[in-house]
């Protein structure tokens, strides 16, 4: 395995479907800015609770992308 030198963002993603599709929805909208994510760390998850059902979801996550001239 090489070494590598990331750069770490946070993102905060948000959906009416759940945690996954919150997730989805902040690495998709930053891949159309960032190139080489890698990967990511979900460090906060919270929601909007409607008449005592979860109705919205907010996960804050952090992301880590290779820079430019790294291999991988």
């Amino acid at each position: 395995m090489s070494d590598h030198v990331y750069k770490i963002v946070e993102l905060a993603g948000t959906s009416q479907d759940g945690i996954e599709a919150a997730i989805r929805n902040a690495l998709g909208r930053a891949e159309q800015t960032l190139r080489n994510l890698r990967w990511f760390e979900v460090t906060q998850i919270r929601g909007h609770v409607n008449e005592g059902q979860p109705c919205h979801f907010q996960v804050i996550l952090k992301a880590g992308f290779t820079l430019d001239g790294e291999g991988g």
